[in-house]
């Protein structure tokens, strides 16, 4: 899930090589912490929340063809 989460923003951003995604595991929750560049944080939330909200629900599918549940963390 990390992987899939650094290649989408990596795609987003202009400054591809200052993303940083963490991962951590709990027993059901999986949470991913996603940090990009100061400039680039609009691009990844998008207009109204809607470029994360479906990168949350890219991450959930993915997640629960698991049997896990994901959350998704954007940080400034």
């Amino acid at each position: 899930m990390k992987e899939l989460v650094a290649y989408m923003a990596r795609e987003l951003v202009d400054f591809p090589e200052q993303v940083e995604v963490r991962e951590i595991e709990g027993e059901k929750t999986t949470v991913v912490e996603l940090k990009v560049a100061k400039d680039d944080i609009g691009k990844v939330i998008g207009r109204q929340g809607k470029t994360a909200r479906a990168m949350r629900s890219i991450l959930s599918a993915t997640a629960m063809k698991q049997g896990k549940r994901a959350m998704l963390e954007i940080l400034e």
